[in-house]
């Protein structure tokens, strides 16, 4: 087992992997390489995190068009098999007709028919008997063609799911891939902030005694220290409807967990609790950003109101609820609970407004 520094070099060479695009760990047996510092590491924390909320939303898009999937191919049966009872209940119509023309009834008016005198009757009776006997059969045709064409889309409705099945399982290896070399970024971002804190600690210590000094000095002057001007806290401007409903619900969850394809009530994703938020308010979106992101209406940034979802990134991959004064409630990664920041700390890629 890698311990100390050897440990640590270990999870730089996965970290710096992880940013290359390399899958592969190398780790050297000795690093001549300085070690990265704090901010090094947060940006590629931060590169991971991303990355992975995109695989994460990847798969909540796949997850719901499975489902979407599986119900369509659940029609396509239930109907096939209601073609195909029709199509059987055909059959025995023909069947008997075939057999009430070849029975005793059957022959004994054909041979009426054949002594009759009158050749224009015959003649129209077996007309009349050969044009029900095709329409039948045509009819039974053309039950038979449309079961062959449900039997052809169910086949295409089946390889459409196997196909997003194998896309789901292979989305899930990579999210996995990806969560595991956040992981050990993470361990040595918390390592050097460790190391950081302690230095601080002991600059603190150094303050405090430069500022005792200072203050004694401050107090036998007369002045008087300054004293630190008050911040607001957040707070979301006025909504109304489902959107007021929807903003308080979301504003409830700050300091929740971020947890990957969580949709409450203790843990959440980006698009999981806009989804949870809008839910409690009556209105149904889907687990995925990007088909989030074509529900409801486009709204321009400066129309845009408490309660409006703000889509992030191109290809889309992450999520927000605005709520006012330029700010935003959203689940941001591991490292972060959900919380409210500035709207545009991200690339704004769309609007929507769905209430």
């Amino acid at each position: 087992m890698l311990t100390g520094r050897k440990s640590r070099a270990a999870r730089m060479s996965l970290v710096a992997a992880a940013a290359l695009g390399v899958s592969s760990l190398l780790v050297p047996a000795a690093s001549a390489d300085p070690e990265p510092s704090i901010d090094d590491v947060q940006r590629r924390v931060d590169a991971l995190h991303h990355q992975a909320e995109q695989a994460s939303e990847r798969y909540n898009t796949i997850r719901a068009r499975m489902g979407s999937a599986r119900k369509q191919l659940g029609a396509l049966r239930d109907r096939a098999a209601r073609q195909a009872e029709e199509t059987e209940q055909l059959h025995g119509q023909v069947e008997q007709l075939v057999l009430a023309q070849v029975s005793g009834a059957g022959l004994g008016g054909t041979a009426d028919l054949i002594l009759s005198d009158d050749a224009d009757d015959f003649l129209a009776s077996m007309s009349a008997m050969r044009s029900y006997s095709e329409q039948a059969a045509g009819l039974l045709d053309t039950y038979e063609d449309a079961e062959r064409t449900l039997a052809a889309r169910e086949q295409r409705s089946q390889d459409q799911l196997d196909r997003i099945v194998a896309a789901k399982e292979q989305m899930a290896r990579e999210q996995t891939e990806i969560e595991n070399k956040a992981d050990a970024a993470e361990e040595l971002l918390g390592e050097l902030e460790a190391e950081a804190r302690a230095e601080a600690r002991a600059q603190a210590r150094a303050d405090e005694r430069a500022a005792a000094r200072a203050a004694e000095t401050t107090s036998r002057s007369g002045a008087r220290p300054p004293v630190p001007e008050a911040t607001d806290s957040p707070s979301a401007a006025p909504a109304s409807g489902a959107a007021a409903v929807a903003v308080r619900t979301a504003l409830a969850q700050v300091g929740d967990a971020y947890v990957y394809g969580a949709a409450g009530p203790d843990s959440f994703d980006c698009s999981g609790l806009t989804m949870y938020a809008y839910a409690a308010a009556g209105v149904s979106l889907s687990h995925s950003s990007s088909i989030q992101a074509g529900e409801g209406t486009a709204v321009s940034a400066s129309d845009v109101q408490p309660g409006d979802l703000v889509f992030y990134y191109s290809p889309i991959s992450h999520v927000g609820m605005y709520i006012g004064n330029g700010q935003i409630v959203h689940a941001a990664n591991p490292s972060s609970p959900v919380e409210v920041v500035a709207m545009d700390l991200m690339p704004v890629a769309s609007i929507r407004r769905v209430a």
